[in-house]
């Protein structure tokens, strides 16, 4: 594994109603600025995402957004984004999710909808597609992703998923060890293809 500087969070743009997301952001944010790490976010400044960020930079943390042109004014305005040490406007979603693939060293999932699912599964299909190697973590607050790691069973289970190996994330129950169970990379198990997910 390569030395992880930068690392991408996919989360929700709102708090959803779990106070314990909005704790959880807050505590791997002051992680990763701790630690001297990048964030590679999705540019949003309010809900989770802004959260995540927040916290980066007042841990002394390096923050990079990177935002589609069209939702600025949904999660974030152009006056809060000037807070971010860099800022990169895409046309498009998919131009946003390749220029976030390209910056990262690693990868994390907080709890989100729709949008972070599509970018987890996404991630994790690059890497069974052997696109790339990078750690994938789930920050599984309060067994929030327990339903994906159900689903990923059973589509294993059913043969859908032929390279486990390959599209196993560690999920990490509690948020204060996602930055130190990545920055130590847990070795695969000698089971190989027996756990879709690796649970720590």
């Amino acid at each position: 594994m390569s030395l992880i500087r930068s690392i991408c969070v996919y989360c929700g743009s709102s708090p959803g109603r779990d106070p314990a997301h909005l704790q959880a952001a807050e505590v791997l944010g002051t992680a990763i600025g701790r630690a001297g790490l990048r964030l590679i976010y999705g540019g949003g400044t309010r809900g989770i995402m802004g959260a995540v960020s927040d916290a980066v930079i007042a841990a002394g943390g390096k923050v990079t957004g990177v935002i589609p042109r069209f939702l600025i004014d949904m999660e974030a305005t152009e006056s809060e984004l000037q807070r971010l040490d860099e800022l990169i406007v895409t046309e498009d979603m998919h131009e946003r999710k390749h220029i976030m693939f390209e910056r990262s060293d690693a990868f994390v999932a907080l709890p989100g909808g729709i949008g972070t699912l599509e970018e987890l599964i996404e991630i994790m299909t690059w890497s069974q597609l052997g696109r790339h190697k990078k750690p994938i973590a789930i920050a599984n607050v309060g067994g929030f992703w327990d339903p994906l790691s159900s689903l990923l069973d059973h589509m294993r289970d059913e043969g859908y998923i032929h390279t486990a190996h390959q599209v196993r994330p560690l999920v990490i129950d509690r948020a204060e060890d996602v930055i130190p169970t990545l920055m130590r990379k847990a070795p695969v198990n000698a089971e190989g293809e027996a756990a879709v997910i690796e649970r720590l």
